[in-house]
């Protein structure tokens, strides 16, 4: 469990986002996250084999498949699903793994934080970033 203060760091430092499961529909969470981060200055990279683009980004079909450092790998995929996305995010580099509200996988953030990542489960990472962000 991180505290305030340490959230507003991992929201300070990490400028790249990819985010895992995302959909190119409006109305869908993992959208509305991507749109609010992008919209405050973060680079989103959507991550979905199904996607060509979203939101004017390219989309990739594994993390393994962006050609660029990620922060912050932010998944939007069911709990079981969690384990194979904290590998990739331990290949690639990625500082965080962020885990949506909901989503939560012993296995994989025990993975994640062996591996040096700082990981973040069972919150929003929008929700978190007006809270934090936006009172100053």
């Amino acid at each position: 469990m991180y505290t305030d203060q340490e959230l507003k760091a991992i929201l300070d430092e990490m400028r790249t986002i990819a985010i895992v499961g995302i959909s190119d529909k409006e109305d869908r969470p993992s959208y509305r996250v991507a749109k609010y981060l992008q919209d405050q200055g973060y680079r989103i990279i959507p991550v979905n084999p199904r996607l060509q683009e979203v939101l004017g980004e390219k989309a990739y079909p594994d993390l393994k498949s962006i050609p660029e450092p990620v922060d912050v790998v932010d998944v939007f995929r069911k709990p079981e699903e969690v384990v194979p996305v904290a590998r990739e995010a331990v290949e690639i580099g990625a500082k965080v793994l962020w885990l949506q509200l909901g989503i939560q996988n012993e296995e994989a953030e025990k993975l994640a934080a062996a591996a040096g990542l700082k990981t973040v489960a069972d919150r929003c990472l929008k929700i978190e970033h007006a809270r934090l962000m936006e009172r100053g």
